[in-house]
């Protein structure tokens, strides 16, 4: 399970197997999310058990790592940039 970063608390990465399209989980003080690529910006497409404050963070930082997750998604999973 590769991870991309830990921020806040949180643990932000793919699963080893992990299937189109280009998405980032995240993990941590007991919550969970999945944020998926649309090609301009991640949007959040589950949530459970994070709080709104956080998930603004969150979402923030996904953002702001775009290119570094979409870097690494790719040469993980052996696609092209």
């Amino acid at each position: 399970m590769p991870e991309v970063f830990r921020f806040f608390g949180y643990s932000f990465f793919f699963y080893s197997r992990e299937h189109e399209p280009l998405h980032i989980h995240v993990e941590g003080n007991g919550g969970i999310a999945k944020f998926e690529w649309n090609e301009t910006e991640f949007i959040l497409k589950e949530q459970q058990g994070i709080k709104v404050s956080d998930l603004k963070k969150i979402e923030k930082v996904i953002n702001d790592n775009a290119d570094l997750i979409v870097l690494r998604w790719n040469h993980y999973f052996n696609k092209e940039d």
